[in-house]
């Protein structure tokens, strides 16, 4: 019984996640004139990304001239405005192959205003850049940002007129180095009146378009978002932890120089289908036109609201946010944190007396359960990055850029084996680690990282997991003797891992305290429903909790690995953690552990295979290098 729940609120999960993956219905040329229209759009996609336009070309002439007028005859008014490009732009235009003749050492971006009823109100700025790396015609980057700042354009034209102003800014060079952006803010008249930016970008071909940078203080500006995108197709997809992990990041984008300046804002960008990153595969007809509608609509959406509300988002506190299911945005301020985590605490520890009551259970087997916790995390730590390696080498060891792009297409491939090396682990958790044969487990354990650290490369991350998951291995006597010993130690060490990123940064510890919270809660109804877990009550409520919390770590797991999974495959072992604690009490009976074990072998080997079958699938491309974006 137990493993058809578990099986069944996993699949369930899955399900609901993939739902909320995909991106929306394209909408039509025949919708209203007020709406975001993929096929107004595509139009201009197709005009744009005819070929490759990268600075210093023919064809980035003919983009530019096509905007020109494009601008004109939605009464922006255009004009162009030139700058300096930099000494290390030119040098990298060079490498790229581009004709320093052709280049020239000056950059032209596109400026245009839509004139609002308050000429003295602080303006709102939309951008997107118009030239695109050598060799691909740019259909998702960054044409379509392009054609979607038109689109919006036209489509607030239709829904009158705004208190403010609207500066609409195609920026030149953004591909080199971020050259028009920093010419406009360096220069420009207007640049002291914008008092608001939205900028769209793409690294990849499709995918639902996320929300993933905003200007510092941004309290005020996921609200308005917030409100704004639950208006758009598709909805909202957005999360702080998706913000946070992009600031440690090393790229950058247009949106990188107005940030820098304390403006407040927002970045829109989908990663799907990577593939076609700059590569020649990145034409209109291969580019999801669902993208396309996603990230109009909720830029459309964004613009407006700026420029109808009575007044702009200020610097203030940062907000910790997620969208729950693209169903609407979920946002609290980050001391709030502290609450949830004290809740947590209360919740877990009322299970914990209840049961002691009314069954055994002692807190030295809590502590054991949570050491289950830490020995999945490292152990899955370990085989990720072991199984990840066979798709390819870490893109610290990569001999040319050509890898990383060739890397960023096995992306898929490499997301799969890794779910599926995360779940064997989880399996051979639920079947009980005190059943496992400790010598054999640790051997896979040993030559995994044996293999990460040769091929990968020295990693004291890597070094540490080993060692913990050997010794929490090897040594008896430290797996959870109860199935409440094992579910309550791993709400414990989630809430201790809550409690540290509270503590450090409180914006991302959400992905820790919310389904510790939720997690609590299922222990807290469990408990007075009886002490048993083998109760229907007791098992729904894990069960729910595992279909909602795990849809949300799921869809959360896929935008995370599609940014960070080359080099941080182990970063699905965290969403691993937080699933298994979500269904811990659904394991399964000792009457399936022989089955169990068998499954979990099986994943760990078609992982191996997926991951090494992506070397096949993606043969090594040649493509532009990429020298500065999203």
């Amino acid at each position: 019984m137990r493993l058809v729940w578990l099986t069944g609120s996993l699949a369930v999960a899955l399900l609901l996640a993939v739902i909320t993956l995909q991106t929306p219905r394209p909408v039509g040329a025949d919708a209203p004139a007020t709406d975001f229209s993929t096929a107004r759009a595509m139009v201009d996609v197709r005009e744009i990304a005819q070929r490759p336009h990268p600075l210093g070309s023919a064809d980035h002439v003919r983009v530019r001239n096509y905007l020109f007028e494009r601008m004109t005859a939605l009464g922006l008014g255009p004009a162009p405005f030139e700058g300096p490009l930099s000494p290390e732009s030119i040098r990298r235009a060079e490498r790229q192959g581009l004709d320093p003749a052709g280049v020239g050492s000056s950059v032209v971006n596109l400026v245009g205003v839509l004139p609002g009823r308050d000429p003295a109100a602080p303006a709102v700025l939309v951008m997107a850049h118009y030239d695109t790396v050598p060799g691909s015609a740019g259909a998702a980057d960054d044409s379509t940002g392009v054609a979607a700042v038109l689109e919006s354009v036209r489509a607030i034209r239709a829904r009158g007129g705004a208190e403010r102003s609207l500066v609409v800014l195609f920026t030149d060079a953004e591909e080199l180095g971020l050259d028009g952006a920093r010419v406009f803010f360096g220069g420009h008249p207007l640049r002291d009146r914008i008092g608001a930016v939205v900028n769209l970008e793409a690294r990849g071909g499709g995918g639902r378009a996320m929300m993933f940078e905003t200007g510092p203080g941004n309290a005020e500006t996921v609200a308005l978002f917030a409100g704004a995108a639950g208006r758009a197709t598709g909805g909202p997809a957005s999360s702080s932890l998706g913000v946070f992990v992009y600031e440690q990041m090393p790229n950058g984008t247009d949106f990188t120089i107005p940030r820098a300046r304390g403006i407040p804002g927002v970045n829109f960008a989908f990663i799907g289908r990577p593939e076609q990153y700059h590569a020649a595969a990145s034409v209109p007809d291969t580019l999801d036109p669902g993208s396309v509608q996603h990230i109009g609509s909720q830029a459309l959406e964004t613009v407006d609201a700026l420029l109808r509300a009575p007044a702009l988002p200020v610097a203030g506190g940062n907000a910790v946010y997620s969208d729950i299911l693209g169903w609407f945005v979920l946002m609290h301020p980050p001391a709030t944190g502290w609450l949830l985590l004290l809740v947590t605490a209360g919740l877990g520890g009322l299970a914990a007396w209840r049961v002691r009551r009314r069954s055994v259970l002692s807190p030295a087997d809590i502590g054991r359960g949570a050491l289950d916790g830490l020995w999945f995390l490292t152990t899955a730590v370990v085989l990720a990055q072991a199984v990840r390696l066979l798709a390819g080498p870490m893109t610290a060891r990569a001999a040319s850029a050509d890898v990383y792009y060739t890397l960023l297409a096995r992306l898929p491939w490499m997301e799969a084996a890794t779910a599926l090396t995360v779940l064997a682990v989880g399996l051979l958790l639920l079947a009980g680690r005190d059943r496992l044969d400790r010598r054999g487990v640790a051997a896979v354990i040993g030559a995994a990282a044996v293999a990460a650290l040769v091929v990968g490369g020295f990693s004291i991350v890597i070094v540490v997991m080993a060692v913990l998951a050997l010794g929490l291995t090897l040594v008896p006597g430290l797996a959870a003797r109860t199935a409440w010993g094992g579910w309550l130690g791993l709400i414990t060490l989630t809430f201790l891992l809550g409690l540290i990123v509270q503590i450090l940064a409180p914006e991302a510890a959400l992905i820790f305290v919310w389904p510790g919270l939720l997690a609590a809660a299922a222990a807290a109804i469990t408990a007075f429903a009886g002490p048993g877990l083998d109760r229907p009550a007791g098992l729904a409520a894990s069960a729910v909790a595992g279909v909602f919390g795990g849809a949300w770590l799921f869809s959360m797991a896929h935008f995370v690995f599609l940014g960070v999974g080359i080099d941080l495959p182990g970063a699905m072992a965290l969403i691993g953690l937080l699933v298994l604690m979500l269904v811990r009490p659904l394991a399964p009976t000792a009457g399936m552990v022989r089955a169990v074990l068998v499954a979990a072998v099986v994943c760990l080997l078609v992982a191996c295979g997926l991951s090494a079958a992506a070397r096949w699938a993606e043969p090594t491309a040649v493509v532009a290098p990429r020298t500065a974006d999203a």
